[in-house]
C-alpha cells in the first residue's frame, strides 16, 4: 500500500523533472538507476531512500527539502484535491510560462489575472 509521504515526495519529483524539460530517461542517466526506478518513484510504489532523494535533487537542481514542500497539507488528506501536479497540460503550461524571458512573464500573469476577474 502506498503511504501518502512516498505519494507527495513522488509527485514533488515529477513536478521538478517536467518544470526543467527532463525526460524520466535523463533523471534516471543522470542518478545512475533505470526509468522505470524513476516512474516507480514518482507515482509512489516504491519509497526513495535518503540517499536517492540528495541523488535526486542534485541532478534536478534543488534542495532536498523542496520534495517535502507542502507536505502538511497533502499529509492530512488520502487525496488531494485538484492536484495540479497530476494535469499534464497544466505543468506544461507551468513550463512554458517560465521559459519566457520575465518580462513577457509578467504581462502574460497580468493577462491571466485580468481574464480570470472578469470570468
Amino acid at each position: 500500500m502506498k503511504h501518502n509521504v512516498d505519494v507527495h515526495v513522488g509527485k514533488r519529483i515529477r513536478h521538478r523533472r517536467w518544470m526543467i524539460g527532463m525526460t524520466q530517461q535523463q533523471l534516471a542517466e543522470k542518478v545512475g538507476i533505470k526509468f522505470q526506478q524513476i516512474q516507480k518513484y514518482e507515482t509512489g510504489m516504491n519509497r526513495v531512500s535518503a540517499s536517492r532523494l540528495w541523488d535526486i535533487a542534485q541532478a534536478v537542481d534543488v534542495p532536498v527539502s523542496f520534495f517535502f514542500e507542502g507536505l502538511e497539507d497533502a499529509h492530512l488528506h488520502d487525496a488531494v484535491e485538484g492536484d495540479i501536479l497530476a494535469d499534464k497540460e497544466a505543468l506544461q503550461l507551468v513550463r512554458a510560462y517560465y521559459a519566457m524571458p520575465e518580462a513577457q512573464r509578467r504581462q502574460i500573469f497580468e493577462l491571466a489575472r485580468v481574464l480570470s476577474d472578469a470570468a
